[in-house]
């Protein structure tokens, strides 16, 4: 029984994988054909109007847009598989370098914005189901409420105006980078990145906190709650060894998707900081017309969406017993 349980877990993850893959295969071919196949010429928007006939088609011969769409996209994926993006137009420099360099910096920010949310998240969403109906609950829930109806940028803004220029506790922007020798280091680089970390994580934690609260109430009215309460558990421990583990699911569901934005949406709070990440490149690679770049990247972040809901995948069969057994029989 055991074995045949196995067995059909991992054939659930399998199914999973492969449907990852295919997912990616789909936004290749969509980002392929929004940049390269649709209606103009690629050379022609990345040299602008201004540019001669002669050196669009010498940029079209250097791209590679002479041969056949199929052919490129084919050529495409063999690059991406083989870690070679191409070179930049505007930088002249390897596609695969500036991604490795600015997802330094996007990254380690995307995670620290992740912690921040979760922590705070987690704190106020359980502090408030345990006081559901008195005012630590409604105090919270209106906070959360300001916290959602706050733009990221604004707030961002206003951090500079209060830790940089009034009293002085951190930059305004920059990122010294995470090497010693270039006059960074590991906590130069945190201290540069905590401000925008928390510019990120007021508007998620603020959502997180209301899905925390709201999943561990709909478990709080469950019968296994009674049951537990009624052998004489502590409200403490029928709250950390019942209810959060049965409540993990839509939390996870949310929190992955946060992950996903975090990632994909910065470029808001790097522009603000004046950060080298994922996003400014996008954006700076869309100002340049640099569309190897944008191609290259989209994809990127459409992957780390991808992935991102795949191990989200994973962990509902590893947090939730009734989904290993569901997957077991299907």
């Amino acid at each position: 029984m055991r074995a045949r349980r196995a067995n059909a877990i991992s054939f659930f993850l399998f199914k999973r994988f492969a449907s990852l893959l295919l997912t990616l295969l789909a936004a290749s071919a969509v980002v392929f054909t929004v940049l390269d196949v649709l209606p103009g010429n690629a050379a022609e928007v990345m040299l602008g109007d201004s540019a001669t006939p002669e050196s669009v088609a010498a940029l079209s011969a250097r791209l590679g847009l002479d041969r056949p769409a199929l052919v490129r996209y084919v050529d495409w994926m063999k690059g991406l598989a083989s870690g070679e993006l191409g070179t930049s137009i505007a930088y002249d420099t390897p596609i695969a370098q500036l991604v490795g360099e600015r997802l330094a910096v996007t990254l380690p920010l995307a995670l620290m914005a992740m912690l921040l949310t979760t922590a705070v998240a987690f704190v106020l969403g359980l502090y408030a189901a345990a006081r559901h109906g008195k005012a630590g609950d409604a105090g919270i829930m209106v906070a959360s409420q300001l916290g959602i109806a706050i733009p990221s940028f604004w707030f961002a803004i206003l951090l500079i105006w209060m830790f940089a220029v009034k009293l002085h506790w951190f930059q305004a922007g920059g990122f010294p980078g995470w090497r010693v020798d270039d006059g960074g280091g590991l906590g130069p680089g945190v201290r540069a990145l905590l401000l925008p970390a928390v510019a990120i994580a007021v508007v998620q934690a603020s959502i997180l906190t209301r899905i925390v609260r709201s999943a561990v109430l709909d478990q709080m009215r469950e019968d296994f709650v009674r049951t537990a309460r009624a052998k004489g558990q502590s409200p403490r421990g029928v709250l950390w060894g019942h209810v959060l583990r049965n409540a993990m699911v839509p939390v996870l569901t949310v929190m992955g998707l946060q992950f996903a934005s975090l990632l994909t949406g910065t470029v808001v709070i790097e522009q603000v900081f004046s950060l080298p990440g994922l996003g400014r490149l996008v954006f700076q690679a869309i100002a340049n017309r640099d569309l190897l770049v944008v191609r290259n990247v989209v994809l990127l972040l459409a992957a780390a969406v991808v992935v991102i809901n795949f191990v989200v995948d994973v962990l509902y069969v590893v947090i939730d017993p009734r989904l290993r057994a569901r997957s077991a029989t299907t």
